[in-house]
Parts: structure tokens; C-alpha cells; sequence
């Protein structure tokens, strides 16, 4: 049986519906966020970091939900949710799959730290903060952010999927960030691909499963 150390409303949703998709039984362990929104002391029991998502298959212990869906699909997928060896889709597929948390994310959860910042100092300091959020905003992250998601934009342009016309892991583990920008309203109407691709993704009768079984999940909003 696959233990799924589930951090409520974090990334390893993620890994609760590639499992759905799979049709692999399996076993979920919620762990509640802190009062400060960090991962409780307990998960270090499970792996010294103290992160989720992480899994438990017999021997196995793994952490990262990228190496996760990876193992995942190679363990159990008998050829599915990944494009055969050789194929050009293949290496968009790994590209994709290590670019999610690679490159996109980090920029992603900058600026949450950098609009968050006001609120999180001293009364008197919050013109300081302000001012700070919003020049990390306008010079480096904006810019860099709308370069990132013109790109994903035009790489749906000629397929359905990021791999290639078949749903692979690669979406499962694009659809955090790109959710999360969904939430935020920072999918405007220039990103129409981007849009059709959450509606597809929280269409899949998988995903809607993986949430019942992984409770609320608000940390997009």
C-alpha cells in the first residue's frame, strides 16, 4: 500500500490525483498546517526536511513531487502519462516536469512573499514595505512573471498538452503554479490557452477524485 504524507493544501495534491489517474490504492496521511502556514515537526519523522508531499511504498521513501509523479508513472503507468522514449514529446515532457518548480514557482512564491510583506511588519514600517513590495514587483518579478506565462501561452498554441497531444504527467505536476496564477486572477484574457487548460485539468473526473480524498483547497485563493 502507498502512504501519501499529505500536507493540506499544498503542492502534494498533485500527487494524490496522479494516483487517481493511475488507479492505484493507496493511503493518505494529513498532516494540519501550522498556525504560521508552515509544515508541522511531525513530517520530520517521515523525511528530515520536514516537507510534503512525501510517499511510503514499501521500501520506498521519496520526497518531491516531481521525482514523485516520475517514479509513480514508472513504477505503476505500464506506458502511460508519458511519451515513449525517443519521441520529441518526451523531452518537452521532462522539461515541463522540472521546469514547474524550477523555474516557475520560485518567481511565483517571491511575489507572494513580496506582496505579503507589508502586513507582516511594524505599523511605521509599512510605506517602507510598500514602497519595496511594489518595486520588486514592477522591475524584476512582473516583467519576469508575464515573460513566463506568454511563453507557456504560445507552448499550447500548436498542442493540447504541454508534452504533446496526450495528457502526461508533465500537466499534472504544471498544474500548481498555473492554478495558482488561475486563483489570483492573473490569467487574463490575453491567456486564453492557459485558461482552457485549468478548465480541462479540473474537468478530469481524477482531479475532482483527488480532492475529495485530500480535503479543501484553498491555498490558491
Amino acid at each position: 500500500m502507498i502512504t501519501v504524507h499529505h500536507l493540506e493544501n499544498s503542492r502534494s495534491q498533485r500527487v494524490l490525483w496522479m494516483l487517481e489517474e493511475l488507479g492505484l490504492s493507496y493511503e493518505v496521511r494529513l498532516y494540519k498546517r501550522e498556525p504560521t502556514m508552515q509544515a508541522p515537526a511531525s513530517l520530520r519523522a517521515v523525511h528530515p526536511l520536514g516537507k510534503s508531499p512525501v510517499i511510503s511504498d514499501g521500501e520506498v521513501t521519496m520526497a518531491e513531487s516531481g521525482a514523485i509523479l516520475e517514479y509513480l508513472v514508472e513504477t505503476y503507468g505500464n506506458g502511460r502519462f508519458v511519451p515513449p522514449p525517443g519521441a520529441p514529446e518526451r523531452l518537452r515532457y521532462r522539461y515541463f516536469l522540472h521546469y514547474a518548480e524550477g523555474s516557475l514557482m520560485p518567481l511565483l512564491f517571491m511575489k507572494l512573499v513580496f506582496n505579503r510583506l507589508p502586513e507582516r511588519v511594524p505599523w511605521a514600517m509599512r510605506p517602507v514595505a510598500r514602497a519595496i513590495s511594489s518595486g520588486a514587483d514592477q522591475t524584476l518579478l512582473g516583467p519576469q512573471i508575464s515573460s513566463h506565462f506568454a511563453f507557456l501561452e504560445s507552448e499550447l498554441s500548436g498542442r493540447d498538452w504541454f508534452a504533446g497531444n496526450d495528457f502526461t504527467a508533465a500537466d499534472i505536476q504544471m498544474s500548481f503554479p498555473i492554478e495558482a496564477a488561475a486563483a489570483r486572477a492573473a490569467l487574463g484574457d490575453k491567456l486564453p490557452r492557459l485558461k482552457d487548460f485549468v478548465a480541462r485539468l479540473q474537468a478530469r473526473p481524477a482531479y475532482k477524485r483527488a480532492l475529495e480524498k485530500g480535503g479543501p483547497y484553498t491555498m490558491l485563493k
